[in-house]
C-alpha cells in the first residue's frame, strides 16, 4: 500500500529552470477566468495579455491578474509576440476568432466545442495543418485522476476486454441559438471520454427531448456500438442540476472487472469480477489539487506546455473536438431520421448503418 502523502498544486510554485513562456488569453468570461488564473500563477508563463470586447470587464480581469488588457487581439499580437494564445469565448463565437488567430501563426489552445459545424472545423484544421501549427483543445475531463487511473487499469488489463460502458451527464442549461448546444458544448466531454477509454464509436442510434423549452433538445439518450464490439449509452442533459449528489456517472465494465468514476473527480472503484471486495480511490485529506475539478486544466496545461516547448503534437490535438462533433452530427442525424447511423472515425459524411 502506499503511504498517504501531501500532493502539492499541479504546478507547485518554484523557480522555473526555463524561460517563461509568454501567453496570452482572448475571452474575459467565467472559464476565460480559469485560463488567466492558471498562467498567471504559474513560474514558467507570464500572462502577457488579456483580450476583451468590453474594455471595461477587459481592463478589469488585467487588473486582477497583473497584465496588459486589449480589445483588439492584432494590437496584442504585434505588442507581446506571446507563444501561446488561449481562446475562451461564447461557445458559438469560436470560428472567426480562431481562423483569425491561426492566420497569424501562433500557437493555440482553444475552448471545447472547437465549433458547431464540422465543415468550419474542416477549415480550421486545414488552415492549422498548412501552417503546421500547434492546435490544442481543452478536453480537460481526460486529466482527472479517477479517468487517469481508469484508464491505466484498462491499459494494463484489469478489466480484460471492454463490455459495455456508460456516460451520465447533467445539470443547469447553458444555452445558445443552437438547439444542440447540450449534445455539442457539454456532452462533447462524454463522446470523447468514451471514445478515450474504449475505442471509436463504430454507430449511434439516439432519443431526444425538447419538451422543457420546445425545439432545443435539453435531454438526450443514445446507443453506441464500438468499433471493439462492446456497445454503451450516453445520457445528457439539461433537465437536471450539477447540486445532485451523483451527477456525473461514468462506468466500464469488461469481462475481468469494472471501472466506476463518480463525479469526475470524487472517486474511482475498480472492481473485479465475482469479488466481492473493491478497490476504492479518493482524495486523501492533504490532496485538494487532485480533488479540484479546475485542477484538471492544470495538469493538462502541464502536459500541454511540455508537448509545446518540444515541438510535439498537443496531448489533445483539436482534431478530437473535430471527431465529437463528428459524433454529434451523426446523433442529431439519427434522432431525426429514426436510425442507427454509421460513426466510424474519417468515414467522411455519417451514412445510415446496414
Amino acid at each position: 500500500m502506499s503511504p498517504v502523502t501531501f500532493s502539492p498544486a499541479s504546478a507547485p510554485r518554484r523557480p522555473s529552470e526555463l524561460a517563461p513562456l509568454r501567453v496570452a488569453v482572448v475571452g474575459t468570461g467565467g472559464w476565460g477566468e480559469q485560463h488567466a488564473r492558471v498562467f498567471a500563477d504559474r513560474t514558467d508563463t507570464i500572462l502577457c495579455g488579456v483580450v476583451g470586447r468590453d474594455p471595461e470587464r477587459t481592463a478589469a480581469r488585467a487588473e486582477a491578474y497583473r497584465t496588459t488588457p486589449y480589445t483588439d487581439v492584432d494590437a496584442m499580437l504585434d505588442a507581446e509576440q506571446p507563444d501561446l494564445v488561449t481562446v475562451s469565448l461564447a461557445n458559438e463565437a469560436h470560428f472567426a476568432p480562431t481562423l483569425h488567430l491561426i492566420r497569424r501563426g501562433v500557437p493555440l489552445l482553444v475552448e471545447k466545442p472547437l465549433v458547431f459545424d464540422l465543415a468550419q472545423a474542416d477549415s480550421l484544421l486545414a488552415e492549422a495543418a498548412a501552417r503546421n501549427l500547434f492546435f490544442a483543445i481543452d478536453l480537460n475531463h481526460r486529466y482527472a485522476e479517477p479517468v487517469q487511473r481508469l484508464r491505466r487499469a484498462i491499459d494494463d488489463g484489469e478489466l480484460g476486454d471492454i463490455v459495455f460502458a456508460t456516460w451520465r451527464f447533467g445539470g443547469e442549461p447553458n444555452f445558445g441559438t443552437s438547439p444542440h448546444a447540450n449534445l455539442i458544448e457539454t456532452q462533447v466531454h462524454g463522446l470523447d471520454m468514451l471514445e478515450h477509454l474504449c475505442g471509436p464509436i463504430a454507430s449511434v442510434m439516439a432519443q431526444m427531448f425538447d419538451r422543457t423549452v420546445p425545439g432545443t433538445f435539453t435531454t438526450l439518450a443514445v446507443a453506441l456500438e464500438f468499433v471493439n464490439g462492446a456497445v454503451g449509452t450516453l445520457l445528457g442533459s439539461y433537465d437536471s442540476s450539477y447540486a445532485y449528489p451523483g451527477t456525473h456517472h461514468l462506468e466500464v465494465n469488461g469481462t475481468r472487472g469494472r471501472g466506476v468514476v463518480e463525479d469526475t473527480v470524487r472517486r474511482l472503484v475498480l472492481s473485479r469480477a465475482g469479488d466481492e471486495t473493491s478497490q476504492v480511490w479518493e482524495a486523501g485529506y492533504f490532496n485538494d489539487e487532485a480533488r479540484s475539478f479546475h485542477s484538471t486544466f492544470d495538469r493538462h496545461v502541464d502536459a500541454l506546455l511540455a508537448a509545446l516547448r518540444a515541438g510535439e503534437e498537443p496531448p489533445v490535438h483539436a482534431r478530437a473536438g473535430r471527431r465529437a462533433l463528428e459524433l454529434a452530427d451523426a446523433i442529431v442525424r439519427s434522432a431525426e431520421t429514426g436510425t442507427r447511423v454509421a460513426s466510424r472515425p474519417s468515414s467522411g459524411p455519417s451514412q445510415p448503418a446496414v
